[in-house]
């Protein structure tokens, strides 16, 4: 069982809120970092971050039409990371599930405009740092998300 399951919170509900609402759902530095530095090293060009394309993907490549999102466990609700905070269930219950529909939203309206759409879960960075496996999520014809 994991820690976070069996561990009560340590802050007050008040404290919890006020962290939890300083976290930004742009500029995650650091798996921005790991991605944009997984991208060089694979020497895949022309991407760019805080472009202003529907959705906020974190980096596009605009010529190829290519969006790419890295979606943490916690705010995507990753079928293998994903938790619920135990104060305030049903809120982040909500909340969570809010955020997968706008994330399927924005795949389908960005593919609409005939982007490829890819979506990559936080903890699957570490897979990606294997030799041209990033460069043939990338280039591949079909979509992930």
């Amino acid at each position: 069982m994991k820690w976070e399951k069996i561990l009560a919170d340590i802050f007050s509900k008040i404290k919890r809120s006020k962290i939890m609402s300083s976290i930004h759902g742009t500029g995650n530095k650091s798996t921005e970092i790991v991605l944009a530095k997984l991208l060089s090293k694979n020497h895949i060009i022309g991407w760019r971050r805080k472009q202003k394309v529907f959705g906020s993907p974190d980096f596009v490549i605009k010529k190829k039409k290519i969006a790419i999102f890295v979606d943490g466990c916690f705010w995507h609700g990753c079928p293998y990371h994903g938790t619920i905070p135990k104060t305030n269930k049903s809120f982040w219950k909500n909340k969570i599930i809010k955020n997968k529909k706008r994330d399927k939203k924005v795949n389908r309206l960005l593919r609409k405009n005939g982007w490829k759409v890819i979506r990559i879960w936080n903890h699957e960075l570490i897979k990606l740092s294997k030799k041209s496996k990033l460069r043939r999520l990338i280039y591949s014809k079909r979509d992930k998300s």
